[in-house]
């Protein structure tokens, strides 16, 4: 994987691979989150990723919105708890439109206050959106759970009420205090050379320079094991299972990726799909999840079933855990949790959109990229041993914790 990296005086870095097709993706990844907010700022980062679309010195919203558009592409951007990224996809020979547009809504946003109103009903309605998907408000639940009181453990959107605070002077003293250059990282894969991409890149993020302080450094988790039930208007009983789990750094992150996988990965043939829904008929969702993060991780069962059947797939799920932490994988078993967990890699590096924001989040996060072929080794080097010590440590019953819709 031949790759380009630079850095420029002020601090951004830019990583690009060169690909051949018509389309082209970018973006600029900011590791700003929501768990950078203090608590009144409580859903300011996702704010200001929706108020970076409504105007700059020299461009009306209109004008932010159909640069892209009118020639056939896309502009968009995310808010996690631990980033903030604007992207483009985008036809190849439109990489200066692309590269300079990204570049004047980050760093010269006026956020009007008229449209700082307007926005505030837009988000408090996509707050409302959400809660009436059990389904969905259910994880942010859990994760306010697990991280009690602490700034990750806080719903990305915010609430109402701090929407409604949100003014032009928190906007402009959140982004002084957290958008930081030396936290910032330009990714583009496509069509284009090194050296002209160098060229768009020291042209349009030479100037902006905000400040270059270190990141925050994390917090102390201070987790207790937790049963809750909430009453909830809801057809199906919605249940969460989990613990914290492993950060971005620890080496025990391929065996949980593994497990995770295996558990309830993406395939149809993960143990806890075929076990709730193709055997018993259970379940129509059911998912497990492993999320890390910069200091800390989280790993989460999801599943949805009708009352009378909720005590019987909680126990199939525990069932599944203990076989985990009690039985080894065998030879055969763990080949094709391996070759699986490859092939989703080898497909993901074919999506040129997901492969530009990989490239991206890997730099800014580890400094470094991987291959394909030294992630594989890792994943080869997992052992039964490891990932029977791993389930041991997160899937531990004593150290779950249960959140239940009904």
């Amino acid at each position: 994987m031949d790759l380009l990296f630079h850095t420029l005086d002020n601090g951004i870095r830019l990583v690009h691979q060169q690909t051949s097709g018509l389309v082209a993706h970018c973006g600029l990844i900011i590791n700003t989150g929501s768990r950078n907010e203090t608590i009144p700022e409580h859903g300011i980062a996702h704010f200001i990723e929706h108020m970076l679309f409504k105007g700059t010195k020299k461009r009306k919203a209109y004008h932010i919105l159909s640069r892209l558009e009118d020639v056939g592409g896309e502009l968009n951007a995310y808010t996690t708890k631990e980033e903030t990224a604007v992207h483009a996809s985008f036809l190849k020979e439109d990489y200066e439109r692309t590269v300079e547009l990204i570049s004047d809504i980050t760093f010269n946003s006026v956020f009007p206050e008229k449209e700082i109103e307007k926005e505030k009903d837009v988000v408090i309605e996509e707050i409302n959106s959400y809660r009436d998907n059990p389904a969905e408000l259910i994880f942010d639940d859990f994760e306010e759970l697990i991280f009690t009181d602490q700034p990750i453990g806080r719903n990305i959107l915010g609430t109402p009420e701090s929407v409604k605070s949100f003014s032009q002077n928190m906007i402009s003293g959140f982004i002084s205090n957290n958008y930081n250059n030396n936290q910032m990282v330009f990714c583009s894969v496509g069509n284009i050379s090194d050296k002209k991409i160098l060229n768009l890149f020291t042209k349009h993020f030479s100037c902006p320079v905000i400040s270059n302080i270190p990141s925050v450094a994390g917090e102390p988790w201070l987790y207790k094991p937790s049963f809750v039930t909430k009453k909830m208007d809801t057809f199906q009983n919605h249940c969460i299972i989990g613990n914290l789990a492993y950060d971005m750094r620890d080496e025990r992150r391929m065996s949980m990726f593994l497990l995770n996988n295996i558990l309830g990965g993406v395939g149809l043939n993960s143990r806890l799909n075929l076990s709730l829904r193709e055997k018993n008929g259970l379940a129509y969702n059911v998912e497990s999840n492993y999320n890390p993060y910069y200091d800390t991780g989280i790993f989460s069962i999801y599943f949805g079933t009708d009352s009378q059947y909720l005590k019987k797939s909680t126990s199939i799920v525990m069932a599944e855990l203990k076989k985990l932490r009690t039985t080894k994988l065998g030879t055969i078993q763990l080949s094709k949790s391996k070759n699986q967990i490859k092939g989703y890699l080898a497909r993901g590096h074919e999506n040129h959109e997901s492969l530009m924001l990989s490239l991206g989040k890997s730099l800014l996060v580890f400094k470094r990229i991987d291959t394909i072929e030294e992630i594989c080794r890792k994943i080869d080097n997992v052992t039964s041993s490891q990932l029977l010590e791993t389930a041991n440590d997160i899937f531990e019953p004593s150290k779950l914790s249960t959140l239940i819709y009904k």
